[in-house]
This record gives C-alpha cells, sequence and structure tokens, in this order.
C-alpha cells in the first residue's frame, strides 16, 4: 500500500509546469531572442506536463490499477515515444518539424528529474515487521 495517492492532474509538478508553460508561452519567449527559453524549455518540461494527463487517462480506462507515483517504465517508454515521434518520425513527414538531438536529452532530464521528484513527493508506505506483535 502507499503512503500518499500520486496527485495525477493535482500533483504539484504538474501544475507547476502547467504554469511554467504558459509563463514561458506568454512572457519568457517574447522577451528573449532565443536560447534555452525558445528552444529546449518545453521539451525539459514535456514529461512532468503529459504524463500526468496521460496516466489519469489510463487510470480512468482502468489501464492503470495503481495510484503509486509513475514508475521509472512508465517515465521511460512516453519519453522513448516522445523522442521517436517528435524527433524523428515527424520531421521526415513533415519539412514543418526540425529534428533536434538535445531535445531527446531534455525530455530525459526532465523526466528525470521529475521521476526524482515524484518518489520523494510519494515515498512508499513502511513495510510493517513480520510477528511485531500488537498491531492487527
Amino acid at each position: 500500500m502507499i503512503a500518499r495517492p500520486f496527485g495525477y492532474l493535482r500533483d504539484p509538478l504538474f501544475l507547476v509546469c502547467l504554469a511554467l508553460y504558459f509563463l514561458n508561452r506568454f512572457v519568457g519567449k517574447p522577451l528573449t531572442g532565443g536560447g534555452f527559453l525558445h528552444e529546449h524549455f518545453n521539451d525539459m518540461i514535456c514529461i512532468p506536463f503529459w504524463l500526468p494527463i496521460l496516466l489519469w487517462f489510463c487510470k480512468k480506462a482502468g489501464l492503470r490499477k495503481t495510484d503509486a507515483p509513475p514508475l521509472l517504465i512508465e517515465v521511460l517508454v512516453p519519453t522513448a515515444g516522445w523522442s521517436v515521434i517528435f524527433e524523428l518520425w515527424l520531421p521526415i513527414l513533415s519539412p514543418r518539424f526540425i529534428s533536434d538531438p538535445w531535445d531527446m536529452t531534455w525530455y530525459l532530464l526532465g523526466g528525470m528529474g521529475a521521476h526524482y521528484f515524484w518518489c520523494a513527493t510519494y515515498p512508499p508506505a513502511p513495510l510493517r515487521e513480520a510477528g511485531g506483535g500488537g498491531e492487527p
């Protein structure tokens, strides 16, 4: 049993990333001429932004049976999927999309940071000792 269920759309990291996305979109990018805010910031917050939404849909559809924080595999599979879709397939299908290998690095760094945050924020319940007596 988990000590505290994963927050999904109420998760604090998701809510911060949601606010940061709009702040970057409407304030950061217009005030800067390029660099990290233009090129990689949204890639870095991609996993902590989209994964809680994806897992919420999976939970509602009955595909996710737990309310534990995302497992490492639940972080890595979407990270690989977004990397393939946005950095390999879409640039081949349309010249509107540009492949940038650094984007994949930022997806991974954001995902690993999110995974670390979620594990620290939603720690597992302590295991009870067998035969400890006193408690049923």
